[in-house]
């Protein structure tokens, strides 16, 4: 069982080994009030964990013991006396932190529960209204923590504890010179990652580092989607612009409003109709600037008002008294001015899912242009992903001499700027090329084997074979505008009959502006 003391690998403590010289053992009495009952484990940073009680209140808690005390523990101490301060339902208790020189511990509340990386590990990724309500917790926890000017420090899923009655609380804050709100909020967008493929998008080293994501060949974590079916494209947008350090992270009040819409979405099984993202404060994360509560924006933004309608009614007087014209239409000082700071731009548009039809799609199977399956197209457009377009089954993997592949074409039927393309499949191991051209030469073998020959693949690189059901593409270029778009089979998987090769693309989605 996980309690507090886990969480990301550091060096911050490697001064201090697990205890060996002096241990404490069961039944030993600290600070002749702590009763200590059972080793729990030994943290990322070496120090113990124990489950233990407190003789004077009869509740039991959690200690953490280091070795040696004294300036060494200066760190662990100060942290302890920092979150004890602030209050929280999601943030676990601090009791009491003792400095004996030769040892130093901390003594918190005890959670009756497991880690999310614990459970995570034992029962695979989490649905998504579960990973949402998890990070909402997390986030709020993180709202009280930077309302009084503290940095959290540690948020990873070791410190994120689930009690057994549901409670989701953050632990064992570790804030140092590098960590700031900013690094926190990003944090969120880790256990959110985690809770939903299994894997940890920051890289980890030490004897509890948790499972890698997923690469590209720069180096970024792969989208959740991109690994698991079923998350929701909002979902695994969120969580990839709070991993994203060129997106202005919100401020962790704004996360956690926006967090705690989805889990209210969540609840009613609305994925569909949340919408886009409405963070309140972007860019509110910057680590230099203070954190803003909903209360004081709203004040502010009535006092503009104010300020607005009187600055309204003197100048519709000063123009009445003017004399000049009575047609205000014809008053230049009565026209509306820009009176807004210049530089506050609109928020850039978010990426829709593109609504596709059967007759945008059709099969493209060169060179013999074969047709006898062709109306199984439209199941990739349909909006249900039980149905789907199967391909035959094939001696090999990829097509060889017979084709180069097969696919589907979509007509978008005019020019639309794009972003990206998500296919569904029902094994994972397919290799997919998505290409785009200017033109459908003809739905016949001639006109199939001229698309195939001059449609452009989105990537410069070769395509390779998916290691999920679901796999996205987002190689357009946000200059240009596209048509036509060829999601093209050219490796199979094996198929699960128990011979020969074969897959089906269950569904197509295309988003854009």
């Amino acid at each position: 069982m996980t309690q507090v003391g886990e969480g990301h690998e550091t060096a911050a403590d490697e001064a201090g080994p697990v205890l060996t010289f002096g241990a404490p053992t069961a039944g030993e009495v600290l600070a002749e009030r702590y009763q200590l009952e059972e080793h729990v484990n030994n943290d990322s940073a070496g120090r113990q964990v124990w489950r233990g009680i407190d003789v004077i209140l009869r509740r039991p808690v959690a200690m953490v013991l280091r070795h040696p005390g004294g300036d060494s523990a200066v760190e662990m101490l100060q942290a302890a006396v920092a979150a004890s301060r602030v209050i929280h339902p999601n943030l676990v208790g601090v009791y009491d932190a003792i400095d004996e020189q030769e040892r130093a511990y901390v003594v918190r509340e005890w959670v009756d529960g497991e880690s999310l990386r614990d459970l995570v590990a034992s029962e695979g990724p989490l649905d998504p209204a579960r990973a949402i309500a998890i990070a909402h917790s997390v986030a709020d926890a993180l709202t009280a923590v930077h309302a009084t000017g503290m940095v959290h420090g540690n948020v990873h899923p070791g410190s994120t504890l689930i009690a057994d009655d549901g409670r989701v609380v953050l632990a064992d804050a570790r804030a140092d010179a590098a960590d700031s709100t900013e690094s926190d909020v990003r944090a969120v967008g880790g256990v959110l990652y985690f809770a939903l493929t299994g894997h940890w998008p920051h890289t980890e080293v030490g004897r509890s580092a948790l499972p890698d994501a997923n690469r590209d060949s720069a180096g970024n974590p792969a989208a959740p989607r991109q690994i698991r079916a079923g998350i929701p494209a909002y979902l695994d947008d969120l969580t990839m612009d709070l991993l994203d350090r060129r997106v202005a992270a919100p401020g962790s009040d704004a996360l956690t409003a926006e967090l705690g819409r989805l889990d209210a979405a969540a609840e009613d099984e609305e994925y569909e109709d949340v919408g886009p993202l409405r963070f309140v404060q972007a860019g509110a994360g910057s680590s230099s600037e203070p954190i803003r509560s909903a209360p004081k924006i709203l004040v502010g933004v009535g006092a503009l008002i104010v300020i607005a309608i009187i600055g309204l009614i003197f100048g519709i007087r000063a123009i009445n008294n003017t004399g000049n014209s009575t047609d205000s239409g014809n008053n230049p000082a009565a026209q509306p001015t820009n009176a807004g700071d210049s530089s506050v731009q609109p928020p850039a548009p978010r990426p829709q899912q593109i609504k596709l039809t059967a007759d945008m799609v059709r099969m493209v199977d060169p060179p013999t242009g074969d047709r006898s399956d062709s109306e199984q197209a439209k199941y990739t457009v349909d909006g249900d992903p039980d149905t789907a377009w199967e391909t035959q089954t094939y001696n090999s993997a990829p097509f060889g001499r017979l084709k180069d592949g097969m696919g589907i074409l979509i007509n978008l039927g005019q020019p639309r700027s794009l972003s990206e393309v998500q296919v569904l499949t029902s094994a994972p191991g397919a290799t997919i090329d998505v290409r785009t051209g200017s033109k459908d030469f003809g739905d016949n073998s001639e006109g199939d084997k001229k698309l195939v020959k001059d449609f452009k693949s989105l990537s410069d690189e070769k395509p390779e074979k998916s290691t999920g059901t679901t796999t996205a593409f987002s190689g357009f270029n946000p200059d240009e505008k596209y048509q036509y778009v060829l999601v093209f089979l050219t490796s199979l998987p094996p198929s699960d009959e128990g011979s020969g090769y074969k897959v089906s693309v269950n569904e197509i989605k295309l988003s854009g502006y």
